[in-house]
């Protein structure tokens, strides 16, 4: 089973917990009691966005299990960041990637906010 985790009880391993903890540096957009809101360290769109909540789950799937209505706050925060942005009117990607397959590598949930660019389809 994976090591779950709050702010209070980080997963000692884990990137986004110690973003959390103010132990890494972060450019942050937005910031809730639940959630946070910061910069890709690689952007892949002019906007790019993870945001994450503050308590360690370590994937999409795990969160929706765990907790429907965290996870529901997590994507309605997703389009806050996205009308702060300015992306929202002009259409946005929210991405979570599940499993090293899917490319996740920080195994903690969060949202990749995508926009500023067109996305074609398929993905990938």
């Amino acid at each position: 089973m994976a090591e779950e985790a709050t702010t209070a009880n980080p997963v000692s391993d884990c990137l986004f917990c110690k973003i959390l903890a103010g132990e890494v540096p972060a450019t942050v957009v937005r910031e809730t009691d639940r959630t946070l809101a910061f910069r890709d360290i690689n952007p892949q769109a002019p906007t790019h966005v993870l945001v994450i909540p503050k308590e360690h789950h370590p994937n999409a799937a795990a969160l929706a299990a765990a907790d429907p209505e965290l996870t529901a706050y997590l994507l309605r925060e997703c389009g806050e960041v996205a009308r702060a942005e300015g992306v929202a009117d002009s259409g946005y990607r929210i991405v979570f990637n599940t499993g090293s397959g899917a490319g996740q590598t920080v195994f903690h949930v969060h949202a990749h906010v995508l926009g500023g660019r067109g996305f074609g389809w398929p993905p990938g």
